[in-house]
């Protein structure tokens, strides 16, 4: 009975070695979970990582060789970088970015920090898009940017020495797909986190503020002077924006429908998405068709240059006066509060450059 018990388990144990050994050489990516800031963590949700697309060092990697690749543009010739400069806290100066052939978009390039907390995940000014890993499927084939097809770029990535091996590290799979691209540009994307401008210090205690800058907050938040936190939060946020889309007075009559476009709602139309206002000294030009140069001039929209219409949203309360009509003193102290959110350890952080 005893020799037999010992039989059994030998078999059991070489069972157990056999299993193991079926796949000696699969490879398990490095778990890279995001930096997250400690004042982030107090004050929001956690982030919106998928679960089908776990942050990874290997991944992270491949998403930034990616991103700075124009191999996903039709010509080779321009990358994801090209509209979204890191420099430019990865937007664009121009007021609408070319495409391969020349041809201009109509919406300014959305600058991308934090984009993990966007927690509706819907992407683009008009919200046309669910999820990060969505949303950079679109520029590929789109035919005033990238214009290209994603067969065209999965073969090209094939056929390079490089990204196979980079991507069975990646995913563990050397045939490249485009799931696999837009995954890895997604997790890239997601390490893109603003967190240490000069309000954020002056929150942490590590300096202080300007009277002109203090004032201009105050004025931010005073439902009777700016009245600008409802859509683009306050110290409590550090996102500096709802990210939900609203109609803020633009135009009378709506010829971009925007969000409207996206659900088929007429009571959506000319509604955007709310950008955040880190890093606006690196943003320029504003709003989602970058009509405004300057910041002052997108000031003197809020105080002086409201436009009602159907959609316009309840929170433009002072639209018939055209606007909270500021003094001069709280026009600029406001602009020197909000450049007080523009991070220039962002701008220049080496993970984030080619």
């Amino acid at each position: 009975m005893k020799t037999w018990s010992i039989h059994i388990g030998c078999i059991l144990l070489l069972i157990c070695l056999s299993c193991s050994n079926e796949n000696p050489n699969e490879y398990t990516p490095t778990p890279s979970p995001l930096q997250i800031p400690q004042f982030f963590e107090d004050n929001i949700l956690n982030p919106v990582i998928p679960n089908s697309n776990p942050q990874t060092v290997e991944g992270v990697a491949l998403g930034k060789k990616l991103f700075f690749d124009p191999i996903l543009s039709g010509d080779n010739s321009q990358s994801c970088a090209d509209c979204h400069a890191p420099e430019n806290a990865f937007s664009d100066t121009d007021k609408f970015s070319d495409g391969i052939d020349g041809l201009p978009g109509k919406r300014n390039t959305m600058p991308l920090f934090n984009l993990a907390w966007n927690y509706d995940e819907k992407f683009f000014w008009d919200g046309r898009v669910f999820s990060l890993e969505h949303q950079a499927f679109q520029p590929v084939i789109d035919p005033i940017e990238m214009h290209s097809t994603w067969e065209q770029v999965v073969q090209k990535l094939q056929q390079e020495a490089e990204y196979p091996n980079l991507f069975d590290q990646a995913f563990g799979a050397s045939k490249i797909d485009s799931t696999m691209v837009t995954k890895a540009i997604a997790q890239f994307e997601r390490t893109l986190i603003s967190s240490n401008s000069k309000f954020d210090k002056y929150l942490l205690g590590e300096t202080t503020l300007t009277p002109e800058e203090l004032n201009g907050f105050n004025v931010f938040m005073d439902e009777t002077r700016g009245d600008c936190f409802h859509c683009h939060g306050s110290d409590k946020n550090p996102l500096w924006t709802d990210n939900i889309f609203h109609n803020n007075g633009l135009d009378a009559a709506i010829t971009d429908l925007g969000l409207g476009k996206a659900t088929g709602d007429p009571a959506d139309n000319g509604k955007f998405k709310s950008p955040s206002l880190r890093n606006l000294a690196f943003t320029a030009p504003y709003m989602h068709d970058g009509r405004f140069a300057t910041l002052e001039a997108v000031i003197e929209h809020y105080s002086e240059g409201l436009q009602n219409s159907p959609t316009i949203d309840p929170l433009m309360k002072k639209v018939a006066q055209g606007g909270v009509q500021l003094s001069t003193k709280d026009k600029a102290d406001l602009k020197a509060f909000l450049l007080t959110l523009s991070d220039h350890e962002f701008i220049n952080n080496p993970d984030f450059k080619n």
